[in-house]
C-alpha cells in the first residue's frame, strides 16, 4: 500500500471514527408535545380563512370556514401605528382594500373603514364582496371569535423595523390577556421574532419553525447527520419544495415526526396532492379551498 493509500484510508477512519463519537455523543431530544398541537388525525387550517372563497382575512372567510368544520386558521399578523395587532398578510393595503399606504401608517380606527372586499373575485370570477362591509379585524376579536379554533400566527413584521421591534412583547400580552397559549401556534420567517417571542413564553406556546431552522432539519436528514440535528421548533409548516429539495418526502417528515414534531404543508389547493401528503404523513394541510381539503378529509 503507498503512502498516499495510507494516508487517505487514515482520513476515512478518522472521519468514521468521529463520526460514531458524535452518534454516542449526540442524542437529539424529542420536542415536548404543546396542546395546541394534541391531535391524532390530520387537520384543515383554513388559509388567511379560506382566500379562495372569500376575501383573505375577512369575517365572511373565516366564518365560511368555521361552518365547513376546519380545525383552525392560518392567519398573517401586523402592527398598526396605534400599535393594534390586526390579522393582515400584505405590508401594503392596495391588493386587497381600497386604501394606499402601509398597515404601519394608520391606526385601527382608520383600517376599520377600509373594504377588505374591494379586489375579490370569487372562483366564478364574480366581484360579489365589493362594498360588502367586510373589515379588518384584531387578532383579539378572531381569538374572541372562534374560542374552539387553533390559529396559527405568522409575525410577519421585520424585527429590525419599529413595528417588528415590538410585536413580540405585544403578541405575548395579548395571548396572556385571552389566555390563549394553549389553541394557537406562533411563527415568523425570522429566527429573531421567535427568540425573542420565547422569552417571554418560556416553551409554554407552541412555535413553528424558522426559514432556518427547516434547512437545519432538512440538511441533518440528508447528510446522515440526523443524530447532530436538536430542534428549535414545535411544528414545520412548509412547502412541499424548497428550490430544489423536496419537502414533501416521506422520510423526512418520519424524521421530523420522531421527534415528535408534525408537519403541515402549504398552500394545497389541489385534493390529489392533499391526498398525497396525508399518505406520506403529512398532520395539516394549509389551504385556500377548505371546502375541497375537508371532501378529502371524509374520503380518507
Amino acid at each position: 500500500m503507498g503512502k498516499k493509500s495510507n494516508v487517505a484510508f487514515a482520513l476515512a477512519a478518522a472521519a468514521g471514527a468521529a463520526w460514531a463519537s458524535t452518534k454516542v455523543l449526540s442524542k437529539p431530544e424529542s420536542r415536548t408535545t404543546k396542546k395546541a398541537l394534541e391531535y391524532e388525525q390530520p387537520i384543515i387550517l383554513a388559509h388567511r380563512g379560506g382566500s379562495a372563497l372569500a376575501p383573505e382575512c375577512s369575517p365572511s372567510a373565516f366564518e365560511q370556514a368555521a361552518k365547513l368544520g376546519v380545525h383552525g386558521f392560518e392567519i398573517d399578523i401586523r402592527l398598526t401605528k396605534d400599535e393594534e395587532i390586526v390579522v393582515f398578510h400584505d405590508e401594503e393595503l392596495n391588493r386587497v382594500t381600497n386604501f394606499t399606504g402601509r398597515i404601519s401608517d394608520y391606526t385601527l380606527a382608520q383600517l376599520k373603514e377600509a373594504d377588505l372586499g374591494h379586489h375579490f373575485l370569487d372562483i366564478e370570477g364574480v366581484p360579489s364582496y365589493k362594498n360588502c362591509g367586510e373589515q379588518i379585524i384584531t387578532l383579539g376579536e378572531l381569538l374572541n371569535s372562534y374560542p374552539q379554533m387553533l390559529i396559527n400566527m405568522d409575525m410577519k413584521d421585520a424585527p429590525n423595523t419599529y413595528e417588528g421591534s415590538l410585536m413580540p412583547s405585544k403578541l405575548w400580552r395579548l395571548l396572556e390577556e385571552h389566555q390563549a397559549f394553549d389553541r394557537v401556534v406562533v411563527a415568523s420567517f425570522y429566527d429573531d421574532q421567535l427568540d425573542r417571542f420565547n422569552l417571554y413564553a418560556q416553551n409554554s406556546v407552541a412555535i413553528a419553525a424558522s426559514e432556518k431552522e427547516v434547512r437545519k432539519a432538512y440538511t441533518a436528514y440528508s447528510s446522515k447527520l440526523k443524530h447532530l440535528y436538536h430542534p428549535k421548533a414545535d411544528v414545520f409548516q412548509i412547502p412541499v419544495k424548497s428550490n430544489v429539495f423536496p419537502l414533501d418526502n416521506p422520510g423526512f417528515i418520519k424524521f421530523l415526526n420522531s421527534l415528535n414534531i408534525p408537519v403541515h404543508y402549504w398552500t394545497i389547493n389541489d385534493p390529489e396532492v392533499m391526498k398525497k401528503l396525508i399518505s406520506n404523513g403529512a398532520k395539516g394541510i394549509i389551504t385556500d379551498r377548505p371546502d375541497l381539503a375537508m371532501e378529502v378529509l371524509k374520503l380518507d
